[in-house]
């Protein structure tokens, strides 16, 4: 009878090895969750991003409200006619002025 006993835990144990540790496992299907719910976190991410440029390229392309801003900002570029102030304050050094007097046209 002991026999039995031991011969029957034994198979519950190699049956339940496939289950926990095999292929399609649970400690597998586990990890792979935690794979795909990383992936979809970077996807929404990258989504976010996507849209962002979409619509930064599609103010470059249709207004020119974008591009003159771009122009101000990133260039340092003024309209004709128009008066360029820059307040330095103390210990900062002021930018070059050949870069500030381009005109926007």
């Amino acid at each position: 009878m002991r026999l039995i006993t031991l011969a029957l835990a034994a198979l519950l144990l190699l049956i339940q090895y496939p289950l926990w540790l095999g292929k399609g496992g649970w400690l597998r299907v586990a990890d792979y969750e935690a794979q795909v719910a990383v992936a979809h976190k970077k996807t929404a991410e990258l989504i976010a991003r996507n849209a962002k440029l979409d619509s930064e390229v599609r103010d470059l392309k249709d207004g020119t409200g974008a591009v003159e801003e771009r122009a101000r900002y990133e260039l340092s570029m003024i309209k004709q006619n128009e008066i360029f102030i820059q307040i330095v304050g103390k210990g900062q050094t002021a930018p070059a002025p050949a870069a500030a007097t381009a005109p926007i046209r």
